[in-house]
């Protein structure tokens, strides 16, 4: 479980250590089945109470109202890039706004190009997306089908306060596949929340969707009924057969959450402590290390950095890997390196990396 331990990949990530010899366990058999969870049926009672605790594990987390429906999905960010203006734009007045401030978020944008009219309202490609944009001072249009989002770009490194989105005059949606559960929010400013999950919830096949109640009614008829929201809400996610064994892993990570952690609240001050830790290590070493984000905007959960030579990225990936470090590699859109401090990853393997670079770093720069 070594490398396991001390995974900073961009995803899939780490998981807990606890939730990584359950799910061994599992494979082989349930302890209350006996059974597999790879051959386990997705209509049987005991998936039917894996769904119910996933739910329960997350409205707990978040403190969220019977007014919003929790989903489980397939396909990922990618899927909802497209089917979120194919559900919420024919009904509304006016199309919908986009943040364009990162890869992904980039992603989301063209994607809902193919689907809708959707107007751009702050594009941080001009800096080299290193900035973000404060959300409250943007001009919405009050009659926008929403404005859509990424909390966390993974890629550049950069990170929204998911606590200070002030009140966006649009239905808000945000895409937090990278930071979901790791640390708390006001979940009632937003009007959905979708997180794929291997990040922060368990291995890649599922993804959350927390929606407001009342977005549903904007939903138009005619929709194919894998793509229609409201086909999912109605059938409790088991419209068809879902990723049973992705949702088991990720109701033991919510538990975990719950019960080991204490909450998001124990879990943010965890999180704060490892990024904290490994940006000082990083300012420490001065001019020999470039870090992609403007501080103020810096992410707790991806710490996207370069040596400012290829070939010295590509030794200390090497090094780190003889300190059984992986998942360094930054993306290929922007290359260099990319620290992944999830929630998984603990503060022993946070002080394992800083130890590396500074021992790199003396040797090589």
């Amino acid at each position: 479980m070594k490398f396991n331990a001390l995974n900073f990949s961009g995803g899939p990530g780490a998981l807990p250590e606890t939730v990584l010899a359950q799910t061994r366990d599992a494979i082989v058999a349930l302890p209350d089945t006996g059974m597999s969870v790879l051959g386990m049926s997705h209509r049987s009672e005991w998936f039917r109470s894996v769904l119910e605790e996933a739910e329960m594990n997350i409205r707990h987390l978040l403190g969220l109202s019977s007014d919003y429906a929790i989903t489980f999905l397939q396909g990922g960010s990618s899927l909802l890039f497209a089917t979120i203006p194919m559900n919420f734009t024919a009904r509304a007045a006016a199309a919908p706004e986009y943040v364009t401030s990162g890869y992904w978020s980039a992603k989301a944008t063209a994607e809902a190009a193919k689907v809708t009219k959707r107007n751009i309202v702050w594009d941080g490609k001009i800096t080299g997306y290193r900035q973000l944009p404060d959300l409250r001072t943007l001009d919405v249009a009050p009659s926008a089908a929403y404005l859509h989002y990424v909390s966390n770009e993974t890629v550049e490194g950069l990170q929204f306060d998911p606590c200070d989105v002030g009140d966006i005059a649009a239905p808000l949606i945000a895409d937090m596949s990278s930071d979901f559960l790791s640390k708390p929010f006001r979940s009632d400013a937003y009007s959905m929340i979708y997180a794929h999950a291997q990040k922060n919830l368990g291995p890649a096949g599922v993804t959350v969707a927390v929606i407001r109640r009342s977005l549903l009614d904007r939903i138009p008829d005619g929709l194919p009924a894998i793509l229609d929201f409201r086909t999912h809400v109605l059938h409790s996610s088991n419209y068809n057969t879902p990723p049973v064994f992705a949702i088991y892993v990720l109701m033991l990570v919510t538990r975990w959450l719950r019960f080991d952690i204490g909450g998001l609240h124990a879990m943010q001050r965890i999180n704060e402590e490892k990024s904290k830790r490994l940006y000082a290590t990083l300012d420490a070493l001065g001019d020999a290390v470039t870090i992609h984000a403007d501080p103020r905007w810096r992410s707790q959960m991806n710490v996207s950095f370069t040596f400012g030579d290829k070939r010295l990225d590509q030794a200390f990936i090497a090094a780190a890997r003889d300190h059984s470090i992986v998942g360094l590699e930054g993306h290929r859109s922007v290359g260099g390196l990319r620290a992944s401090l999830y929630n998984a990853v603990t503060e022993e393997a946070v002080e394992s990396l800083c130890l590396a670079l500074n021992e790199f770093a003396v040797q090589h720069v």
